[in-house]
């Protein structure tokens, strides 16, 4: 499979986004099938691997459990700045929190699910409007500094 350069990543231009595999589309699949897909997924090439803290804790820590002995190889990507949902007028509204300490306990929480020390590639998942871009902006390049995220 053909690889596109992430900055400093090199990830196929095919991804796999994983949000179905435990969310969203009714009842999850057997998590031993998912792993063994993501595994196939590896094996073929697909190398660009896309999750969320919104999409249930348990969807990170599948790709967690799938990659430990391969992480080498998975390009991991999770995102901040949705920390739940409510329902307003019966229809669920996310929960936004892009604040500095907000996005720090984010992204921890998703090292630990993930378990590695890094994150790939980190993107806000929704512009916080209550937080100004720059300070989002500020927050990233210093978790890139400490090495907790690549891009």
């Amino acid at each position: 499979m053909k690889t596109r350069a992430i900055g400093r990543i090199a990830a196929s231009e095919i991804g796999l986004g994983c949000m179905g595999m435990d969310h969203a589309y009714g009842k999850p699949a057997p998590r031993s099938e998912m792993v063994s897909l993501l595994h196939e997924a590896l094996d073929l090439g697909c190398t660009l691997f896309d999750t969320a803290p919104v999409y249930g804790t348990a969807n990170e820590e599948l790709l967690g459990e799938a990659f430990a002995d391969r992480r080498d190889r998975a390009v991991l990507c999770t995102k901040f700045g949705i920390t739940g949902q409510k329902v307003e007028n019966g229809k669920p509204v996310n929960l936004l929190d892009s604040r500095p300490e907000s996005i720090r306990a984010q992204v921890e929480g998703s090292l630990r699910r993930l378990r590695t020390d890094h994150i790939d590639l980190l993107y806000q998942h929704r512009v916080d409007p209550h937080v100004e871009p720059e300070v989002v902006a500020g927050v990233m390049a210093d978790l890139k500094k400490e090495g907790k995220i690549t891009e």
